[in-house]
């Protein structure tokens, strides 16, 4: 068995690592990505994708986007049962390590207005909410906030 405190490293996201993947990512979004999506995604050389790993069990997994000097984060989630152990800052911290040596100068997403432990995250990372898309998410009809951050 693996500890809980066991170091979080991190990886580029495989084709192998498919199954892992859509677990955490249908326990996390209730419009999850498809196998296929994650493919072309991994596939793309504009896309970045990592997992994070403890031992050898796959906990999460960050995915973003370069374009000439700026970055989008598309998808971050941590597997349920390995949430508030550092994982999903871990991912960002190595996202901003990987944009910053392809000379991104800033980053945006999109979140959920009521995801409080997200924008809780995001905020320790220097984002700052710069507009609204209205009625985003189309399964809730709930807004998303766009936040930005310099790199």
């Amino acid at each position: 068995m693996v500890r809980r405190h066991a170091e979080i490293r991190t990886r580029e996201m495989t084709a192998g690592d498919m199954d892992d993947v859509l677990v955490i990512e249908h326990v996390s979004f209730s419009i999850p990505w498809s196998r296929e999506m994650f493919l072309e995604e991994i596939a793309y050389p504009f896309c970045h994708d990592l997992v994070a790993v403890i031992g050898e069990i796959l906990v999460g997994y960050i995915s973003f986007a370069v374009v000439c000097d700026e970055a989008h984060l598309r998808n971050v989630a941590v597997h349920k049962d390995w949430q508030r152990l550092g994982v999903a800052s871990g991912l960002l911290s190595q996202m901003i390590v990987t944009i910053s040596a392809l000379g991104v100068k800033r980053v945006t997403l999109e979140v959920r207005e009521s995801n409080r432990a997200a924008l809780a995250l995001y905020k320790r990372f220097g984002f700052v909410v710069e507009g609204v898309r209205p009625s985003y998410y189309q399964e809730t009809g709930e807004d998303a906030l766009i936040m930005w951050a310099d790199v």
